[in-house]
């Protein structure tokens, strides 16, 4: 009927049956953090020679809005003019007279100005030639 094993042809059958477990499950770990470590690799972006990153490819404008005295002028209103569409976007400033356009077009020229109770700063332009990726620029509003 059944086969008769002895005793220690029984243990070195459990022996052997937890040693391929071991094996089966380590086999198994290398497969799964080799796979991790290749999907890491694979999920890197390409080296880019001679061009720089995404990152260096736009530019930050900021700034503050700021009285003759050099006093903040909270809720005042930046317009920024892309000169090339003609689109604009504004940017209502906090209490300390600060304004920030991200991600701005290295290849494009800007023109800035802020209003405040009716009256106008004046307008200054970001170049296309200026190389920063940060620019900063105060613009001051005569408020007497």
């Amino acid at each position: 009927m059944g086969a008769v094993i002895g005793e220690s042809a029984a243990g070195e059958l459990a022996t052997n049956e937890k040693f391929m477990k071991r094996t089966i499950i380590a086999a198994l770990l290398l497969v799964m953090s080799w796979a991790s470590v290749s999907t890491l690799v694979l999920a890197a972006p390409p080296p880019q020679f001679g061009r720089s990153s995404k990152q260096d490819k736009t530019r930050l404008l900021t700034g503050k809005v700021l009285d003759g005295g050099d006093n903040p002028l909270p809720n005042a209103v930046v317009y920024l003019t892309n000169t090339h569409t003609r689109s604009v976007k504004t940017y209502i400033v906090g209490p300390d007279g600060a304004y920030r356009f991200p991600a701005l077009q290295p290849s494009i020229d800007y023109e800035v100005y802020a209003q405040y109770n009716n009256r106008k700063s004046g307008s200054k332009t970001v170049s296309q030639f200026d190389d920063r990726g940060q620019v900063y620029i105060s613009l001051k509003i005569d408020t007497k």
